[in-house]
Formats: C-alpha cells, structure tokens, sequence
C-alpha cells in the first residue's frame, strides 16, 4: 500500500454527488492534462499552470496557485507522476531565486498512463497510451500478447480499453497496488482479471459460435445500441 498522503485524487468525488469531482480532483486532473499537452518549458511552470487551469475554470488563478503548488509537492511528485523537468533562470527577483531559476515540469512514464485515463484530452490520451504500449518490451510469449493485444484494441475497440486502464489507474489512486509503471502483464491481470470476466466470456462465447449464429449475434447488438 502506498502512504494516503501521495495517493492521487483523480477519481475522487463527493460523498452526496458521485459525478462531481472534488477540487482536487478537478486540479489534478488539470495539472496532468497541462503537462501532457503543453510542450514550452515555460508554459509548465507552477505559476502558468495555474494559469492555464484558472483560465479554463473562469477564475483568478491566485486563488488556486496554493493548491496547484500543494499538488505537486505533495502529492503528483511523491506519486510518481511528476518530475521536475529542469529550471529556467530568472532576470528579477531575490538573487537566491535567480540562482536557483524556476522549476518546471513533466510528466513521468507514470504520469503518461495516468494521463490517457483524463476524458479532457480527448483523442489525445489514446495517442499517449499507445505511444507507451509501443514503447514496452516483448520479452515473453505473455509480454508480447498484452503489448500486441492492446494495440490492436486501442484501436479497435478504444471504450473497452478505456474501461481497462481506467480501473488499472484507480487501483493505484486508492493504493491497492505501489505502482503502474513499467505496465506487467501479471501486475494488469491482478487488478482488471474480474473487471472483464463478462468481455471474455463474451469473446470465448462468439468465437466459437457458427457463421449465423455470429450474424445473430451482431444483429443483437445492433438493436440494443
């Protein structure tokens, strides 16, 4: 289990409305989805990250620059999620301050999986997430089927995969399991093999049916959807 105090809060919701992100849900989320689209150093900074995200929520961004900076420092980076990415030197301010610059950030390998969960990217998390699948070794017959696997199903069945890395990523949100990254086949198997019983039944089901009873089959869901 991983300590409360750095476990994400990206799924979080409130108690008396289930599809209502919590504020820090809705920072973080923010957070992760800026690092993840914005290239320019300087556009990742703590204070044009608030920025961005006040932007988008139509309010001061000196009034969420507290929790964006609490975010990071306590949470994202301890996580895993964030890293500092390098700092960029600054021309004003307390001379300490120049000497040091300002930190910036990026997203970890982590970080990257826990971005294609975030519905506010749009097409771009399955861009991230297959970037990372293609990135994975193959270095065993059960490696490579779930690398070969989910390629194959990012694109052709992108909802259901969503539903799989989804329920991989809360798992490590509420601390079930220590880390994401490298994604494993048997640390995958652990958290999604009663999640997708129905799917596989389903697929074991409709492979061995015969070409009408296929046709059925489709026909069924045709109707139903």
């Amino acid at each position: 289990m991983k300590d409360d105090k750095s476990n994400i809060a990206i799924f979080d919701t409130f108690k008396t409305r289930r599809n209502k992100f919590t504020g820090e849900a809705k920072r973080q989320r923010g957070i992760i989805a800026h690092l993840a689209m914005e290239q320019s150093p300087e556009l990742r900074t703590r204070t044009s990250i608030a920025h961005a995200i006040a932007e988008q929520h139509g309010i001061l961004w000196q009034n969420i620059y507290s929790g964006i900076f609490r975010d990071l420092d306590e949470v994202l980076i301890p996580a895993g999620v964030v890293k500092e990415g390098g700092r960029l030197p600054l021309r004003r301010g307390p001379k300490a301050l120049q000497l040091e610059g300002v930190p910036f950030y990026e997203l970890t390998d982590t970080g990257l999986l826990v971005a294609s969960s975030i519905e506010d990217l749009g097409d771009r998390r399955m861009a991230l997430l297959k970037s990372y699948v293609s990135s994975l070794p193959s270095s065993d017959a059960q490696c490579k089927a779930m690398r070969d696997g989910l390629l194959l199903l990012i694109d052709g069945a992108p909802a259901f995969i969503t539903k799989v890395i989804n329920e991989y990523i809360y798992a490590y949100s509420t601390g079930a399991i220590n880390s994401i990254a490298p994604l494993e086949t048997k640390k995958l198997r652990s958290v999604i093999a009663k999640q997708i019983a129905v799917e596989r039944e389903l697929v074991e089901a409709f492979v061995a049916f015969q070409p009408d009873q296929k046709d059925l089959v489709r026909n069924f869901f045709k109707v139903l959807s």
